[in-house]
């Protein structure tokens, strides 16, 4: 087939993402073509560029358009518009999830667990729960915890409006509130779509934080300070593959994201965080759709435990976007 991977422009800024480079790799072992394709902040050049290519699949790693990660569901209407076949969910997956607010909303009226939550926007109220302190407060519409950091976590008042203001002035969107739940953090990858199935469990392990840093995958956690993506992690973090969780809760973790991959409506693949409590009990507590696909990201890691190697992951992602448009 010829693919055409897309993927947003900051991907190109120094230093080059390394997924870039991987998966052409992987797609060029399957003896397919592959041509890379950067969205950046116009519609016309991408629109022509795509009708020029001919594309038999694209391979759709855009997380934004323009900067803006609110618009990533738009890249995948374009693709629709245009006719073309393309991996991972569809725009109404892509917005569901994309918005932290819609996703618990679909997911309690589904009776999957979530944290109690608030969203306000300009001093109005759309949405409260029954929530208590601590709390921790985030953008909606952002993902790779944008927005998060360790002052995000807050405790009373003062710090609550201090930081819905903050993130107001920044993001210019409605800022979610939602109830800090005190427990360990887990990475589900799920693969598939009727028959869809989760990948073995990660933890990011947070034993080598500072005393009195919120336990909270902050960006600065996921990403270091410099933001590169390269995988490596801030100090003080890591993701590893738990060995004292009992099978009978890694199977309600597994559960749960299947669960909530299936009612977001998603495809392909996506990667569903979790937070459980001391009592086991699980909340989900974000959806990503368009998961990092690098390999050593928590994802293709994960897939590697399960059986599937690099370059079988993006073979299996591949067959499962194709085999979508043959019905």
């Amino acid at each position: 087939m010829k693919i055409v991977v897309i993927h947003s422009a900051d991907a190109l800024e120094p230093p080059v993402d390394p997924v870039l480079d991987q998966l052409r790799a992987a797609i060029q072992a399957c003896d397919h073509s592959v041509k890379l394709l950067a969205v950046s902040d116009t519609v016309a050049p991408l629109v022509t560029a795509l009708l020029d290519a001919a594309p038999d699949l694209v391979f759709n790693l855009a997380e934004s358009f323009g900067g803006k990660s609110a618009l990533e569901s738009n890249v995948a209407a374009l693709l629709n518009l245009l006719g073309l076949r393309y991996t991972g969910s569809s725009p109404a997956g892509l917005l569901l999830a994309g918005d932290k607010s819609l996703t618990k909303k679909v997911l309690s009226f589904h009776g999957i667990k979530t944290p109690e939550f608030a969203t306000v926007f300009r001093g109005a109220l759309d949405w409260a729960g029954n929530i208590e302190f601590p709390v921790i407060v985030k953008p909606p519409q952002e993902d790779a915890s944008l927005g998060i950091t360790s002052s995000s976590v807050v405790h009373d008042l003062r710090e609550l409006f201090t930081r819905i203001d903050a993130l107001q002035s920044e993001f210019q969107q409605p800022v979610l509130v939602e109830q800090f739940v005190e427990g360990r953090e887990f990475y589900v990858g799920v693969l598939g779509n009727a028959n869809a199935r989760a990948l073995p469990i990660m933890e990011l392990d947070f034993s080598g934080f500072p005393a009195g840093v919120p336990r909270i995958a902050s960006w600065e956690a996921k990403w270091g300070d410099d933001g590169a993506g390269s995988g490596e992690q801030f100090a003080g973090t890591r993701s590893i593959f738990p060995s004292d969780v009992p099978p009978a809760l890694t199977e309600r973790m597994q559960q749960a994201a299947l669960e909530a991959f299936h009612a977001l409506r998603l495809r392909d693949y996506a990667r569903i965080d979790l937070r459980v409590t001391s009592d086991e009990q699980i909340f989900v507590i974000e959806v990503n759709p368009n998961c990092y696909l690098e390999r050593e990201s928590e994802f293709s890691r994960a897939a590697a435990e399960g059986g599937l190697a690099y370059d079988a992951l993006i073979a299996r992602i591949l067959e499962l976007a194709t085999a979508r448009y043959s019905h």
